[in-house]
């Protein structure tokens, strides 16, 4: 199959499933943004995407979606390097217009899964998983989330240990998609110079779009549990 046996299929996998992961990141970042105007409005979200079949079935669809383009990536990086052989342990000068996130983005991408596992864990396990199956996972109710991230993220100097780690997985979340989404845009045909300084835009302006309500969230209960500490 040329999806998975040629080199023009397998960088469409990965472009395919990387713009799916990037759309639905830019909603998540909108919705989890609600909770900073409105706690009410934001627990009416998480009510509405909590414990349905339609979330589950979404959850289900974006863990093969996940799955689907790391297993991609690390079989594309492999492939590259075989390719290469003994070239890659040549010493050479930077190539123009390679820049480092995209001689990184495995590593990036490693990061970025390792933070997601954490994340998972401190949101989908403790609040979609808990509703789900009525686990007790904490003081909080699994339905008032706002209440949850408010107490995550101001608790006493752990709040604010989460807070620094999380804007850190933004900046290689940034990284990852500034790179990401030029090329894949560029593998489903951009890739001429007329749309070169074109993709880098986009790419860029896409990359701060999804990674800025997540900061902004952060930054809010940042400053919240600072101020706390501060009182």
């Amino acid at each position: 199959m040329w999806l998975k046996d040629s080199s023009i299929g397998r960088k469409f996998v990965m472009s395919l499933t990387g713009l799916a992961l990037v759309l639905f990141l830019l909603f998540h970042g909108c919705m989890n943004l609600v909770v900073v105007f409105s706690e009410e409005a934001y627990n009416t979200i998480c009510h509405l995407l909590g414990a349905n079949w339609y979330a589950l079935i979404g959850t289900l669809g974006l863990a093969f979606l996940v799955v689907v383009h790391f297993c991609y990536a690390i079989y594309l990086t492999i492939q590259n390097r075989a390719a290469r052989g003994n070239d890659r342990y040549e010493v050479r000068g930077k190539k123009e217009g390679v820049t480092w996130e995209s001689e990184n983005m495995l590593v990036l991408g490693f990061i970025v899964l390792g933070f997601l596992c954490l994340h998972l864990y401190n949101f989908w396990f403790k609040m979609q998983f808990a509703e789900i199956t009525g686990l007790e996972t904490g003081a909080f109710d699994p339905q008032n989330g706002a209440a949850y991230v408010k107490a995550l993220f101001t608790e006493p100097v752990w709040g604010q240990v989460y807070c620094v780690l999380y804007l850190l997985w933004f900046v290689v979340l940034w990284l990852h998609l500034n790179h990401g989404v030029g090329s894949a845009m560029t593998s489903m045909g951009l890739n001429n110079l007329k749309w070169q300084k074109r993709v880098e835009v986009i790419s860029t302006v896409m990359a701060t779009l999804v990674v800025l309500p997540f900061a902004i969230v952060v930054l809010y209960y940042l400053g919240m549990g600072i101020g706390m500490l501060c009182a």
